[in-house]
């Protein structure tokens, strides 16, 4: 196509309105349509990446292939587009102000007056544009939080500024905003959506497509009431209604004429996308013919989106066996014993211990583990829960009652899961062993029939602790089997357990490859034994 187009998205009124899911959703339209398209996301925020961010208030840390700590709207984007990302499709104020500040310090500026405008903009602008070198037709970008926010000024004004910069043909602003449904007068209302608009025109961006949230249909009165206050195209003004499920999203959208719009605004012709694999995979969702139910035991249960990739690609590997999944949460600090344990996890046909750092809740995940080897239910531990199973095992099968990880105990005489050395003494933020490492799998194991007979595969991770080799011995004549080392490093990557139905654990996080349309294989293994328990 030649030019790269980009696409940015703001919101206004509230956030968590879904400005990602829409991100996604365009990326997959116009990918449908034959463009190859990139997404990033803009966050406001002074944190350098979410990496040291608490679950509780930002959900998940999404991982790249560079072994970037991103949004968790990257996985959005990667499991709707299956365009893996970098660590630069992700941009917080905080990386921006600290190149910003590091250059100053070198005297890059050559004693000049360091500025929000040119100096901020300029280097928010130069991270957008980075992701042109790959020559994508489309960079699709999304702004965190909401128009008005004071940390998001710098932000609008630099894609103000790239507008004017690459021309009108090769920009579309797409502003997305609630229109609130009123019961007690039974009427959708526009005016919050007005002045979020008036407050974009403000900071000299004038929306091109309106993307609406809302509960109730809109009517063309309403349509025509909104381009009167916000001079954009009736046609322009795109519905996003509640969904039964985000992977609906796309296609609403699509059947609403989002596609469309932007096919017309850059000139591109009409071009159908080819979205029946989608449907079908949206269908196989609504309609599931079994059920499954896992027990996810964690540590941040209380907000869900502290999993979201897991959750995801659960769903995404019952969409595949046609089975609806029920998620049961379960609070790893309310699992004191054996016997709390068989209560709350019993019924279950799958229990799944994801990742986490940090001692709260770790005694209860032990517990489980111990429930699900004991009572031979299928288990599927990820990063910390590979580290836990390593500990049950130890203390239960090889009688070290005080085995333990040096990060939960820094005394214990069998420290079984322990610092990597080249992480000794380094701060919290970026040490972590991050990003695609190479696996080789074990012949004949649970996980090379899983991944389909290869004899080597590459998932992300992220983590600083590892399986202590001088107990693998050990571990080994006791029935524990090491499917997966990383050959270069000699690193423990994946365990199974002899004389049990399915129990595997990993130190990666093979959540992060999963897609809806193509679930990873070993959660489609885990959910296809899952299955056989009922």
């Amino acid at each position: 196509m030649g030019t790269t187009k980009f696409i940015f998205i703001t919101g206004g009124v509230v956030s968590s309105l879904g400005k990602g899911i829409t991100a996604a959703s365009i990326g997959l339209l116009l990918k449908r349509r034959g463009f190859s398209v990139v997404n990033q996301k803009l966050d406001p925020y002074l944190n350098i990446d979410p990496g040291t961010m608490n679950p509780f208030q930002h959900g998940e840390v999404f991982v790249t292939e560079d072994g970037g700590e991103t949004d968790l709207d990257l996985g959005h984007y990667e499991r709707f587009t299956d365009v893996a990302l970098h660590r630069y499709n992700s941009t917080s104020a905080g990386k921006v102000y600290q190149t910003i500040l590091e250059r100053e310090r070198a005297g890059g500026y050559h004693g000049g007056t360091v500025q929000v405008v040119p100096h901020v903009t300029d280097e928010i602008k130069r991270r957008i544009l980075q992701a042109t070198e790959s020559s994508p037709d489309f960079i699709i970008v999304e702004i965190g939080g909401t128009v008005g926010d004071i940390e998001a000024q710098p932000f609008i004004e630099a894609i103000r500024q790239i507008r004017f910069d690459a021309g009108k043909e090769n920009t579309v602003f797409i502003h997305l905003g609630l229109l609130p449904y009123l019961k007690s007068c039974g009427e959708v209302k526009t005016k919050p959506m007005q002045h979020s608009v008036k407050e974009l025109l403000s900071f000299g961006i004038q929306p091109d497509i309106l993307v609406c949230r809302c509960e109730e249909k809109i009517t063309d009165a309403v349509r025509e009431k909104l381009s009167l206050f916000s001079n954009v195209a009736v046609t322009a003004i795109i519905e996003n209604r509640n969904a039964r499920s985000i992977y609906e999203v796309p296609l609403l959208l699509e059947q609403n004429g989002l596609g469309s719009v932007l096919c017309e605004m850059f000139h591109l012709g009409d071009i159908k996308p080819n979205l029946d694999d989608w449907r079908e995979m949206v269908n196989s969702y609504n309609n599931p013919t079994k059920e499954v139910s896992i027990a996810l035991v964690g540590k941040y249960i209380e907000l869900h989106d502290a999993y979201l990739s897991v959750i995801e690609a659960l769903t995404a590997a019952s969409i595949q066996h046609n089975a609806k999944l029920t998620v049961g949460y379960c609070n790893a600090s309310d699992i004191t014993d054996i016997s709390v344990a068989r209560e709350k996890l019993s019924g279950f046909d799958g229990i799944l211990v994801p990742g986490g750092f940090g001692e709260r809740g770790v005694e209860g995940m032990i517990i489980a583990a111990q429930f699900a080897r004991e009572e031979k239910i299928p288990f599927f531990g990820i990063c910390l829960g590979m580290q836990i199973s390593v500990i049950e095992f130890a203390r239960h099968i090889l009688s070290l009652k005080d085995a333990n990880s040096t990060e939960f105990d820094q005394n214990t005489t069998h420290p079984v899961i322990d610092l990597m050395p080249d992480k000794l003494g380094k701060q919290i933020g970026g040490t972590l062993r991050l990003g695609l490492y190479p696996c080789t799998l074990l012949d004949g194991s649970i996980a090379q029939q899983a991944y389909a007979g290869k004899k080597e595969v590459q998932e992300r991770h992220r983590h600083r602790y590892e399986f202590n080799n001088a107990y693998r011995e050990q571990f080994e004549q006791a029935g524990m089997v090491f499917s997966g080392m990383n050959s270069e490093s000699n690193l423990v990557e994946i365990i199974e357990l002899k004389d049990h139905p399915h129990f595997l654990a990993t130190q990666f996080h093979p959540e992060f490859t999963s897609r809806p349309n193509k679930p990873q294989a070993l959660f489609s293994y885990f959910i296809a034994h899952a299955l056989k328990t009922r």
